[in-house]
């Protein structure tokens, strides 16, 4: 298969590498902090605080993170936020190596952590479009996915290898170590700065500016309404610890595992849907993608042996690659530049925010209701609700990605 063109890109190719490396670690940072909870407490709702935290961080933040990516040099505003990024994960690698990590220390660095990628993501975005050509930009932001589950799929294994070897403090050095790599890979780009205009409005009109945009188009807000609805009701992540020890009896390599598996998934979901995002009816392709991760979800709330639990997790994984590549190259495409910043952190108050809130969620209702309930029950959300976007609208159904590239600017 030819190399796509977008990957001949010498900075794109150096940035994307970066974030890649950058993420990996991130993602194992985050499997260690459910870990290391769990291991503290045995307590799947306290393992939700870490969620809590995350969602907290993105709710409040993300906004102000939109606006200052349309706004200040988004290079060296990615800078600062991996240099405040790595400073969190050497303190709390530091503290946990020393044996002085706490259930509150974990959760906070979560939380600042979390505050640093509110202005970091939708820089990461907004980025983009300085790199690639206007024509290459939905193969670009169709990249984003697998290169985010890849780092999904590896970060997580590796922390369950860290983990069982030098405990959860060995992921956060590892961690930290990432984030300096692409502060330097930030420093060799060569990236136009961002062209603003003399006259700023207040943080407020910036804000309520892509607001608007957003609400007066149907499909990106109701795109949107999909991703939060799959990640609240489907958060499947903060379980995996207690499914892995107490169900499935596999230990911190299993676990490790077992959370890498969705990622492993969603790889051969994306290399699938990367040929398809052009296409007619892309947007049949995310109804019936969300559907059948909710349906996965489910499996997975009922598998009772490692080997079904990791088909099931495969399973979901795909079946949220194919929805999630839509949806974000839709919403990307569908954004002029100058609003890019605003309408990506409000996405990521659903993409992120969504998955952060679920946590809490169904940490909560499987200390009530214990974690094969409800996993079952929220699986069938996004089941259901698909179903009916389907069925009641045309918005979605008939939505092409292709018909949306002219209006790129």
């Amino acid at each position: 298969m030819a190399i796509p063109e977008v990957l001949r890109n010498r900075d794109f190719d150096l940035y994307w590498g970066g974030v890649v490396l950058s993420q990996i670690g991130t993602r194992g940072a985050v499997a260690a902090n459910l870990y290391q909870v769990y291991q503290l407490t045995c307590s799947t709702a306290q393992v939700g605080l870490v969620g809590l935290a995350q969602a907290v961080a993105l709710l409040v933040l993300s906004p102000a993170g939109g606006i200052y990516a349309d706004r200040l040099d988004r290079r060296r505003l990615l800078q600062v936020t991996q240099g405040v990024a790595l400073l969190v994960s050497a303190g709390i690698a530091a503290l946990t190596l020393a044996g002085g990590a706490t259930v509150w220390a974990v959760v906070v660095s979560s939380l600042l952590a979390t505050a640093a990628a509110t202005f970091d993501q939708p820089a990461r975005q907004a980025l983009i479009p300085a790199m690639v050509p206007k024509e290459r930009l939905v193969e670009a932001f169709a990249l984003l996915n697998p290169s985010r589950e890849l780092a999904v799929l590896l970060g997580p294994a590796l922390a369950g290898g860290l983990i069982a070897v030098g405990g959860p403090g060995a992921v956060y050095v590892f961690d930290a170590v990432t984030y300096g790599a692409l502060v330097v890979v930030l420093a060799v780009l060569r990236v136009p700065p961002l062209r603003v205009d003399g006259a700023r409005p207040s943080l407020w009109d910036s804000l309520r500016d892509g607001v608007r945009y957003v609400g007066e188009r149907p499909v990106v807000w109701q795109l949107m309404g999909l991703d939060l609805t799959a990640t609240v009701f489907g958060a499947y992540r903060v379980l995996l610890p207690a499914f892995a020890s107490d169900v499935l009896h596999v230990g911190a390599t299993g676990y490790g595992l077992l959370s890498a598996a969705p990622s492993a998934g969603a790889l051969i979901g994306s290399v699938w849907v990367f040929r398809l995002v052009r296409t007619a009816r892309a947007g049949r392709i995310v109804l019936w993608g969300t559907a059948a991760y909710g349906l996965a979800v489910v499996a997975l709330a009922q598998s009772r042996t490692f080997w079904i639990a990791g088909a099931a997790a495969l399973a979901l994984g795909a079946a949220d690659a194919v929805a999630t590549t839509v949806r974000h190259a839709a919403v990307q495409v569908e954004t002029p530049d100058e609003l890019r910043g605003r309408v990506s952190a409000i996405y990521q108050m659903c993409s992120r925010g969504g998955p952060a809130l679920g946590d809490s969620l169904m940490g909560v209702a499987a200390g009530a209701l214990g974690p094969v309930a409800a996993l079952t029950f929220g699986g069938l959300v996004p089941a259901l609700v698909s179903g009916a976007s389907a069925t009641r609208s045309r918005t979605v159904r008939e939505y092409r990605v292709e018909t949306a590239t002219a209006g790129v600017s």
